[in-house]
């Protein structure tokens, strides 16, 4: 792998990872397309996923840091018995419905296996009919009413469908962060409230998953160069910081038509260019390597 294609995707998740497009899938057609598809290209998704984390803690880091605060005042109350949920504050609730959206991951360890399968196949159906269900989630997310609720009235009931729908998330197409937003706005979340709890929530999961995937290439031998590793890291950050600002505006400023019209018609020729690539024997990806050999 070049240092350019390290860049361009290291760009490209970056700024997918955070506004409602799946990062997952327009890194899955980069790598088809380029021919870089399989565990290697699985291998340096994940690189590319820790630095756009980076880029969460350092744009919520007041927030997450009141959050570990937060978590450990609980432990402290329960070991003296004093902590009640009716009396948690709106900090130690939020520690608490964190953790309640967290345990639907379970459904993400039992078939992660099927979901790194699909995003390293040799067809990008999977990825266009999750584009498409990224986008009906989209277009459902705006037509919803504007909710207030934040995180001393959130329930935990809303807590778990926004865990729910973020344990399919690795399937590639479906954006974490467009289909957590829009079921915590279809839930009655504050706007920014939803934004923030989506990014924060997905800190542990995200690295939670990669963990497990680094562990596996180490295993199988995967190698990349340290230079595209750090050069992919390093972009992803940067754009990642970029994108977190554009989605707090576009979910504010009522902008998320455009990217379910977008995922839409993305979806749309996806779904098609990969009937057109079974029928023809990769015909397309054939072509596209032509042009940049």
């Amino acid at each position: 792998m070049s240092i350019f294609s390290a860049i361009f995707q290291g760009i490209v998740q970056g700024l997918t990872e955070f506004l409602p497009v799946s990062s997952s899938g327009h890194l899955s057609l980069i790598q088809y397309f380029s021919g870089q598809s399989g565990e290697t290209g699985i291998f340096f998704s994940i690189l590319l996923h820790l630095g756009t984390l980076l880029a969460v803690f350092l744009a919520f880091y007041k927030t997450i840091l009141e959050i570990i605060a937060a978590f450990f005042a609980i432990l402290g109350d329960i070991f003296r018995g004093r902590f009640s949920l009716r009396k948690a504050s709106p900090q130690q609730r939020m520690v608490l419905l964190l953790i309640v959206s967290l345990l639907p991951m379970i459904i993400t360890v039992i078939f992660r296996d099927w979901f790194s399968a699909l995003a390293s196949d040799d067809s990008i159906l999977a990825e266009g009919i999750c584009f498409l269900l990224t986008s009906v989630l989209l277009f459902l997310s705006v037509k919803c009413v504007k909710g207030h609720k934040n995180a001393a009235t959130m329930q935990y009931k809303d807590a778990v469908a926004v865990g729910l729908v973020q344990s399919v998330a690795p399937l590639p197409g479906l954006s974490r962060s467009g289909s957590t937003i829009s079921v915590g706005l279809m839930m009655g979340l504050d706007r920014k409230f939803a934004v923030a709890f989506s990014f924060i929530m997905g800190v542990p999961a995200v690295l939670g998953a990669n963990v497990l995937e680094i562990g596996d290439a180490v295993r199988q031998g995967i190698e990349l160069p340290w230079s595209v590793m750090l050069t992919g890291l390093a972009f992803s950050f940067v754009f990642g910081l970029l994108a977190i600002k554009m989605v707090n505006w576009l979910v504010t400023s009522d902008k998320f038509k455009y990217f379910a019209w977008y995922t839409l018609i993305l979806g749309g020729v996806t779904v098609l260019v990969a009937i057109v690539e079974k029928l023809s024997d990769h015909a397309v990806r054939q072509w596209v390597m032509g042009l940049f050999s």
